[in-house]
């Protein structure tokens, strides 16, 4: 097995404590309000949230994935990081066995830098190609300004 590594940073206006509330520890709450075309819910399958939870995210009908299971796999909230695995998903992958992915929020001016990297776990023989990653780049920065434009027209959530 291979593995290809990616990384990217974010910038935001949006302090690091709500930034990694909004996307981390209360993700099950705000996920399906600011994005319910593209989200339906968010459960724990097991654990509260900490290190060993498994979180479910049920996708809107209209999305092309049905569901996805992610295991946290690291959690520190006073250093604004979480590590966590995409365990199970209703697409098959063809080309990667699993994923997994660091992130972590660090201050910068008034705002924060999000700090994203990710593991692709790929299948004996396989090559993922660069366009394959972007998809999964433009998704996560899309749903990333999502939440920031949220969180900045209510500054009392996540606080």
């Amino acid at each position: 097995m291979r593995i290809v590594t990616y990384s990217m940073e974010i910038t935001s206006a949006i302090a690091p404590s709500r930034m990694f509330k909004a996307l981390i520890l209360d993700s099950h709450n705000i996920l399906p309000k600011i994005v319910p075309e593209g989200i339906k819910s968010v459960e724990f399958i097991e654990g509260d949230g900490g290190v060993g939870s498994i979180k479910k995210t049920n996708f809107a009908e209209s999305s092309h994935i049905k569901y996805t299971k992610h295991k946290v796999e690291a959690l520190d909230a006073g250093s604004f990081y979480c590590k966590y695995a995409m365990i199970e998903s209703d697409i098959k992958f063809d080309k990667i066995d699993y994923v997994t992915e660091e992130v972590k929020f660090v201050a910068a001016g008034n705002g924060c830098v999000c700090k994203m990297t990710a593991e692709y776990h790929v299948k004996e023989g396989c090559e993922l190609k660069e366009e394959d990653i972007k998809k999964g780049k433009d998704k996560a920065m899309g749903l990333y300004k999502a939440i920031e434009e949220y969180l900045v027209a209510n500054p009392d959530v996540c606080a």
